[in-house]
């Protein structure tokens, strides 16, 4: 997400600043489709700090033939906190990235990264066969692998000639 999506641009009006709301409104509706619900709650005009704060892993979604694959950026979580679940049709990946204990937060001089749980939840669609899902847990990198049913799969018809 860029920075300002949340803010509209401002208009000049006799001296005074105006924010135009169907700006601020559109802005928040891009937002629907690019952050999970937890981020989106704080609604205020200039309330980006708030949505930055959250810790959401990136995640990338696509399709192949065969699956669904599903990528999550889990840096510096271990395999032990993480937890993918399924429920009513909807997937969910949740879990904790603790901050380093080893040194005290006394030493630090900034503190960028976020830290504490997360939880990201997808809709599968009706062609995933969610009995066959596969996760692997490498190197920071949360790897699903959704298969689709085999109704679901492209198939090639031959063509005759008569």
């Amino acid at each position: 997400m860029a920075f300002g999506t949340a803010i509209a641009p401002a208009r000049s009006l006799r001296g005074l600043t105006t924010i135009d709301p169907f700006r601020v409104f559109q802005a928040r509706l891009n937002r629907l489709f690019e952050e999970p619900l937890g981020t989106l709650l704080p609604l205020e005009p200039f309330a980006e700090e708030k949505l930055l704060a959250a810790w959401t892993p990136a995640c990338d979604v696509y399709e192949t033939d065969k699956a669904l694959i599903i990528k999550a950026e889990l840096p510096e979580v271990k395999k032990e906190n993480v937890f993918v679940s399924i429920e009513d049709n909807m997937l969910t990946i949740r879990g904790e990235r603790k901050f380093e204990e080893e040194t005290k937060r006394d030493n630090y001089h900034r503190v960028e990264r976020s830290y504490g749980e997360f939880m990201r939840s997808f809709t599968l669609p009706q062609f995933v066969d969610s009995s066959k899902i596969i996760a692997e847990f490498k190197d920071g990198m949360l790897n699903l692998t959704l298969p689709k049913r085999e109704e679901a799969k492209p198939k090639m018809i031959e063509v005759k000639v008569k």
